[in-house]
């Protein structure tokens, strides 16, 4: 176990130098800072918006920990919301037939649409303050766990189910006991996909009164031209966003045991 570890641990490291030396190979064959910054150019820039210089605070006043902060939080709140409105529909849809029928339409209608799409919208409902942010990032994580969790609780064993109905459980009783520890591994992926998604939008929900938040700064940052910065505000999100999805598999590891076994 100790070796194969250490072997993915070794490939995923010659796989980072490799793909280190080639950025730096193109950077340096292309020689045009705006289009493809150098290693070093990005690394300056995060030593920059992560400290004080010259009289500046980061980038926009901000430091860089204080823009994935805020993005972070605005994530956290927008997919709790979203994780949360996505299990009960799903719940409901997947326990109540006519209720599927109706809702799974909407859902797959809602899923569809790009964040964009609706988050204009949003602004004309609720300004430009957190309000159409959280709303955009809740709307996105919702259906991922609602399609999830409706066809996991669907699926349940009929045989199990019966029979804990034949010992006389209610159907809340049942699915509780029954229908949920069983449908618990697909709504963990459903959650995983929507927190992913959340995340993937945050760039959107931030293009309007983005700053601070590092979608915002990649956004500002566009409009001029600093491409090491967009590069920076990339792999913030990117590696953060790995984090994230390990802290989300070690809690699916501790919480369903069972996954993956007969």
């Amino acid at each position: 176990m100790n070796a194969e570890w250490g072997r993915r641990i070794g490939l995923r490291v010659v796989a980072i130098v490799v793909l280190g030396v080639l950025w730096q190979v193109t950077a340096t064959v292309m020689d045009n800072p705006t289009f493809i910054p150098s290693p070093a150019a990005v690394w300056h820039r995060l030593i920059q918006t992560s400290s004080v210089h010259d009289g500046t605070r980061g980038y926009s006043g901000h430091l860089l920990i204080e823009h994935l902060g805020v993005s972070l939080r605005r994530i956290l709140i927008g997919s709790a919301i979203g994780v949360a409105g996505g299990l009960i529909a799903g719940v409901v849809m997947g326990t109540v037939g006519w209720i599927r029928v109706v809702a799974e339409p909407v859902v797959t209608f809602v899923r569809a649409l790009p964040p964009l799409a609706y988050f204009s919208l949003f602004i004309i409902w609720f300004g430009i303050d957190e309000t159409p942010k959280l709303w955009l990032l809740s709307i996105a994580a919702l259906p991922p766990v609602a399609v999830a969790t409706a066809a996991a609780v669907h699926n349940a064993p009929t045989a199990l189910v019966e029979a804990t109905r034949a010992l006389g459980a209610k159907r809340w009783q049942v699915t509780r006991d029954v229908v949920l520890p069983h449908a618990l591994p697909e709504i963990f992926t459903g959650i995983r996909l929507a927190v992913g998604i959340a995340y993937s939008s945050v760039v959107a929900a931030e293009t309007i009164n983005g700053v601070p938040g590092i979608g915002g700064m990649v956004r500002d940052a566009q409009r001029y031209s600093q491409t090491d910065v967009v590069v920076l505000g990339l792999f913030a999100i990117g590696l953060s966003g790995l984090a994230i999805d390990a802290v989300l598999r070690q809690a699916e590891t501790r919480l369903i045991p069972w996954r993956g076994r007969a």
